[in-house]
């Protein structure tokens, strides 16, 4: 007997099986959801050596570019080939930034272990200090029974007290078991990550091209191209915001550690580090470094913790108003609202990173949305640009008030009606034809 197949219903059918496999797979995840967390978190940490190496490559390609293109090109021109010219161009990159870090270590470790330890040398004066006053202070409270009252409820809660230390010191041995293995594993991690970016900077045209070709295999040219010109467009924010910053933070690191010497004020190399590590955090980054260096500073020396407030403010201000803008420019192209948006929401979900990294990851979604929109408007033939929509007389702004005396508007016999909003009738394309004759 042959079967008579309808496409239509053929197509309907394949569509409700892939709906009704999608929700058994989804219910089958929800149903094994610690299973699948748990395979998730291994292949996320199997795959982080290739996360850190892409990091390493992302950062270290300008210097690359450099190194190859303005230094060797120009030495040996011609005369030894590509493959050579690249291995010779990554090795003296990794050596310039292992010996930038270390010169840092060298100049700055010192610095913070000095300042530690005199702030460790502060705190143990004042804790002497408390000793002193401290039965004085028990006496006068005698007078008016309160110690009693201290040491009764001392007695109730020192059960409590021993058994949680107890607990602690239990625990005291796991955890730093677990910290020596986690810093172990993160250090095989950084230096695996290392090594594979060395093969992605010596073939990253090869791996460029090859991410190329598999856009265009699988899918229709104009979407490779869209997908390839986001690409471009998100390299472009994210490698002149994160170079950027970090100059800028460096920067910032420097005349901070220059201002406090001058000053005389105390930890000035522990302070700057904190205040130019924090800055790369756009708006919220000087606040950020600013209250731990204000506490440190006024266990040292109160006075000068308020100069410093005052220091760090016209630093911040050269920062937000000069340098910054000179070296960022319009990198990401979000407003002050939008930026303090992306800092909260990324950095509640991942923390400091979150931090630094969503101003630039929000300002690509914020593109894509943008796009979207504009490409709507466009198809409605409808203007793009956002003064449009602000203008007073603007009708998707108008009052009730306004469009009803527009409405009640005599038009003159003949006039043409625009059709921007509703679909084109033949008889408006009869009086488009009878004007242009006209």
């Amino acid at each position: 007997m042959k079967l008579n197949f309808n496409r239509q219903h053929t197509t309907i059918a394949v569509y409700a099986f892939l709906v009704l496999a999608a929700a058994i797979l989804f219910n089958s995840l929800l149903d094994n959801f610690p299973s699948v967390r748990g395979l998730v978190s291994t292949v996320a940490g199997l795959l982080m050596p290739f996360v850190y190496a892409f990091g390493i490559a992302y950062i270290l390609n300008p210097v690359l570019k450099v190194v190859e293109r303005v230094f060797l090109r120009r030495l040996f021109g011609t005369r030894i080939g590509d493959k050579p010219m690249r291995a010779l161009a990554i090795l003296l990159t990794y050596l310039f930034s292992a010996g930038m870090i270390a010169i840092f270590a060298k100049i700055v470790l010192p610095q913070l272990v000095l300042s530690i330890s005199g702030l460790i040398a502060k705190m143990t004066a004042y804790l002497n200090s408390t000793e002193t006053w401290l039965p004085g202070l028990l006496a006068l409270l005698g007078d008016f029974d309160i110690s009693a009252t201290i040491e009764t409820a001392l007695r109730q809660y020192a059960d409590t007290i021993m058994s949680s230390a107890m607990t602690m010191l239990k625990q005291l041995f796991p955890w730093m078991l677990s910290v020596s293995t986690g810093i172990a594993s993160g250090l095989l991690t950084i230096v695996v990550g290392i090594i594979i970016s060395i093969y992605m900077l010596m073939d990253k045209e090869r791996f460029c091209a090859g991410i190329k070709k598999i856009w265009y295999a699988v899918l229709p040219k104009k979407n490779a191209d869209w997908i390839l010109d986001l690409a471009a467009e998100a390299n472009h924010v994210f490698g002149g915001f994160i170079g950027g910053k970090i100059l800028d933070s460096l920067i910032i690191g420097i005349l901070c550690f220059i201002g406090m010497s001058l000053l005389g004020m105390p930890s000035a190399m522990l302070v700057s580090v904190i205040v130019g590590v924090t800055n790369v955090i756009p708006y919220f980054g000087p606040f950020i470094g600013a209250i731990p260096s204000f506490f440190i500073i006024l266990i040292d020396a109160p006075i000068k913790a308020l100069w410093f407030l005052v220091f760090i403010l016209i630093l911040q201000q050269f920062d937000g108003n000069i340098l910054g803008p000179k070296i960022l420019g319009d990198s990401t192209g979000l407003s002050a609202f939008w930026v303090i948006f992306a800092i909260m929401l990324f950095g509640g979900l991942y923390g400091f990173i979150g931090m630094f990294l969503g101003v630039p990851v929000f300002s690509v979604i914020y593109m894509l949305i943008q796009r979207f929109i504009d490409s709507r408007l466009s198809a409605r033939e409808m203007p793009v640009d956002i003064e449009s929509y602000c203008a007073p007389d603007a009708p998707l702004l108008r009052t009730s008030a306004q469009k009803q005396d527009t409405q009640d508007k005599p038009r003159r016999r003949g006039a043409h009606v625009p059709y921007i909003g509703r679909k084109k009738t033949d008889s408006d394309t009869h009086k488009d034809h009878n004007q242009d004759q006209s």
